[in-house]
């Protein structure tokens, strides 16, 4: 039945052909896909609503660093599910290069092994890794602009001056502390959630190669995966990393975990000035359910007059292939 664990064997059990209501995850379902980063976001499975939140870590730790992976039948099912879900939709033949954070886990690796099964001998690959901790910086404007200066339904500050100090003074301990370390993870390192989504220049190209092949390639398909995407941060920064460069490529993001309500915390922020001078920041996400294999439907603007209470949103289906309708 799903994903469950069995608590007299400590372990936990997977069943490929059928689905429970307490399950941790379903397997029988064909895959997700949402509009995230400004993209088509696809992911293998995600956690049930009701999933205790150490339950959900128990089980990521299970699938990233379980010993001998590859001799493990049932995350390799677990893992070649997921590809073979996202080729149905996307046609994996189609991508030119794939692109990968550094993980000490081997579950991008193997993803990326099945993943050659569809695309060789076309498909390049690419891993960004991470960079020095006294590199990373921090969006401050960014931050500023979407959180610090929101305000209240009356149209007040949501914060003083003083509080926004504050805030601007604990970042910058935070980064002063990244700074001074040998190693970073965003997890470890940066314990406020709502300030992951800012972290930047944590990544880099493995190689000067790595970095002019990203530069020369124009106008194809690229991948994106990771093994399990929660606040979204490092796909982020994949991101702007690759957009530095490049902007003339399809992008699509695979994560073999996600999540539906990614938008809540790393999403792409459309904003619209108000007449007294604040700013609407909108987390905009649609669910694609049963739209088809290719096609991403995402609101694209929100206007909001705050004289007549007028809400006014656009919508555009768009295939990944970039057409429009």
């Amino acid at each position: 039945m799903g994903v469950t664990f069995d608590n007299e064997k400590q372990m936990f059990v997977f069943d490929f052909e059928h689905d429970g209501t307490e399950d941790i995850v379903s397997l029988t379902g064909g895959g997700y896909q949402v509009e995230a980063f400004d993209r088509c976001f696809y992911y293998g499975y995600e956690f049930s609503d009701q999933v205790d939140s150490n339950v959900r870590t128990a089980f990521i730790k299970y699938v990233k660093f379980t010993d001998d992976l590859q001799n493990n039948p049932d995350l390799t099912q677990f893992i070649k599910k997921a590809v073979d879900n996202l080729n149905r939709k996307i046609n994996l033949y189609d991508y030119n290069l794939v692109v990968m954070p550094e993980s000490s886990s081997k579950v991008n690796q193997y993803m990326l092994r099945y993943i050659y099964r569809f695309a060789q001998p076309t498909l390049r690959k690419m891993e960004l890794v991470k960079a020095l901790p006294s590199n990373i910086s921090f969006d401050m404007d960014a931050y500023q602009e979407q959180y610090l200066d929101d305000v209240l339904e009356d149209g007040r500050p949501r914060y003083t001056e003083a509080q926004k100090e504050e805030a601007k003074q604990s970042i910058n301990k935070m980064l002063d502390l990244i700074h001074q370390k040998d190693y970073f993870t965003i997890a470890k390192d940066v314990k406020k959630s709502r300030f992951r989504p800012y972290m930047m220049d944590f990544l880099k190209f493995a190689s000067e190669s790595d970095e002019k092949l990203c530069a020369s390639i124009r106008q194809q398909n690229v991948l994106i995966i990771d093994d399990v995407t929660t606040s979204g941060s490092t796909l982020n920064e994949i991101l702007r990393t690759l957009r530095i460069l490049n902007e003339d490529n399809e992008i699509t993001i695979f994560s073999l975990i996600g999540r539906k309500d990614l938008m809540a915390e790393a999403m792409t922020v459309f904003r619209q000035p108000f007449p007294h001078s604040f700013w609407l920041n909108t987390f905009i996400q649609g669910f694609l359910g049963n739209l088809g294999s290719k096609v991403c439907r995402h609101l694209i603007g929100v206007k909001l007059d705050s004289d007549t209470t007028k809400v006014e949103t656009v919508g555009i289906v768009a295939g990944v292939d970039g057409r429009v309708s």
